[in-house]
């Protein structure tokens, strides 16, 4: 009998141990916003949607302990759209990666956001969402001038390496991924940065095999300042195809306002190389002014009210909800609001 109570508590003990080597996390956000949109000629729209202070996702992560300083992880994240209880059509569209991790950094295998696409959201007060977000110019259906590149802000296929971390502030990150036959698909990028006391500072750049002789190139600079309580950030983003070129520039600020956060932002983007007429020439430029303010309720949920308008020259036709609706014209202007909750698990 004691034999027994012995094995057993043996075999209890090295099973809890060799679970205290594993871990796996549900985690998720939901964000549920009303909205109304109006982009010129098209009109105006109102919706019920998601993720405009995040957007909404479900994913599992997890890691093994493999022992001599060495771990395995994972991590699988999907959006999800809690306003018609949909998911996207590639169910683990944000990321779906595995890696190997050690002293020496991080060797992540999958579907990422690659290191040129990084510095766009990391480096703006909204963080990639929202009317307001510099994504509507970086990641806006014409962003990669016609190249085909399906690279502007993940990439499948890819073999990524992160610097490890205690390297006095310095980190970054470099990014292979092939083709595997499709145009498009095949990538390298990497990052540098530095952050110490109140500055971090980050330059990048990516270049896409493309279906013609050019490739599509992104880089770009970002920069963040912490002043006292409040946060500035700054970030100048280039995508080149052949003659065609896009400039993007955004200056925004983050500042704690009672038990939430004021957020606003101003960015330019200006395109050149292209024909009169076409969105790509000389002139055919943008400009973006928003606001919004975030309420926490808790650590976990927050309420938020955010506004964009962007004036668009030329024949550009960039609007704040990423769209290129058929129906505006040329020159018009776009504008939104969004108030909406959001609660992460």
């Amino acid at each position: 009998m004691n034999k027994s109570l012995f094995t057993l508590a043996t075999l209890s003990a090295f099973a809890a141990g060799a679970y205290a080597q594993s871990s796996v996390t549900l985690f998720g956000v939901l964000d549920v916003n009303a909205a109304q949109i109006k982009n010129g000629s098209a009109g105006s729209l109102k919706s019920l949607s998601q993720g405009a202070l995040n957007t909404s996702r479900l994913g599992l992560r997890g890691s093994e302990d493999l022992g001599g300083g060495l771990s395995a992880g994972f991590h699988l994240e999907g959006q999800v759209n809690p306003d018609n209880g949909t998911m996207t059509s590639v169910f683990w569209n944000r990321r779906s990666t595995v890696s190997l991790i050690g002293s020496w950094g991080e060797l992540r295998l999958g579907r990422d956001y690659n290191p040129s696409s990084r510095n766009t959201y990391l480096f703006e007060p909204y963080i990639g969402t929202s009317v307001g977000t510099v994504l509507n110019f970086t990641l806006a259906p014409t962003a990669t001038l016609g190249s085909g590149a399906t690279t502007a802000l993940r990439t499948n296929n890819a073999v990524a390496y992160f610097l490890p971390r205690g390297l006095g502030g310095l980190y970054g990150e470099a990014m292979i991924a092939p083709s595997e036959g499709a145009p498009g698909n095949k990538y390298f990028g990497g990052r540098l940065g530095y952050a110490a006391g109140p500055f971090d500072v980050s330059a990048a750049y990516g270049t896409t095999k493309t279906a013609s002789s050019d490739d599509f190139k992104q880089w770009n600079i970002g920069l963040a300042y912490k002043l006292d309580s409040m946060k500035l950030l700054g970030l100048y983003n280039v995508h080149e195809f052949g003659g065609l070129e896009q400039k993007t520039t955004a200056l925004g600020l983050a500042v704690p306002v009672g038990l939430g956060e004021f957020r606003a932002m101003w960015a330019a983007n200006s395109r050149s190389g292209g024909a009169v007429g076409s969105g790509f020439a000389s002139g055919d430029d943008s400009n973006m002014l928003s606001a919004g303010y975030v309420y926490n309720l808790s650590k976990r949920t927050a309420l938020y009210g955010f506004a964009g308008r962007i004036a668009n020259d030329g024949a550009a036709r960039l609007t704040v909800d990423g769209t290129a609706p058929a129906a505006m014209a040329a020159g018009e202007t776009s504008s939104g609001y969004q108030f909406g909750i959001t609660h992460r698990f």
